[in-house]
């Protein structure tokens, strides 16, 4: 269960790797129309995994940054090496990329295919649940790294111990 995202409004978004309608190799899976991933390595280490969510042509894209494991916990275990379940096995976006075996080669995937999809479980939390707040990493981008485009449920543990900027 997605249980921590970040938004990132493309070309008008200074914190969007397509930030004024920069398209590169890496970023035009972002001017895809939405139900793909986005993957990308940060750091040289990390497969960091996001959703395109717009029509063709505008490159917003969410990044799922934790998790709750409900289902293929034995495979995410191994592919951690972690013996047990506990909150760090996803609750980052590498890590949770990590558990999931997403990695750069799911970029422009469909996410309601065989590879990777997305449901809904029927799974409601309640509005006042979701805490919106900054995103992570992201000063670099000024006034744009104040937006509370970073979202988690309140007291999952499940979610990442970053703070915001």
């Amino acid at each position: 269960m997605i249980t921590e995202t970040e938004a990132y409004a493309g070309a008008a978004d200074k914190a969007s790797h397509a930030f004024g309608n920069r398209r590169t190799a890496r970023t035009e899976v972002m001017f895809a129309e939405g139900g793909v991933g986005y993957v990308y390595l940060c750091y040289g280490i990390h497969h960091l995994f996001n959703v395109v969510t717009n029509v063709a042509g505008i490159p917003h894209a969410v990044l799922i940054r934790a998790g709750e494991p409900l289902e293929g916990l034995d495979q995410m275990l191994l592919r951690r090496k972690k013996p047990s379940l506990t909150p760090a096995l996803t609750s980052g976006p590498g890590t949770l990329s990590a558990a999931l075996g997403i990695h750069t080669r799911h970029s422009g995937v469909a996410l309601n295919g065989d590879e990777i999809s997305i449901h809904d479980m029927g799974t409601n939390i309640a509005p006042s649940q979701i805490i919106a707040t900054t995103r992570v990493g992201v000063a670099y981008a000024g006034a744009d790294a104040l937006l509370p485009y970073r979202f988690y449920i309140a007291g999952n543990r499940f979610v990442s111990k970053a703070k915001g900027l």
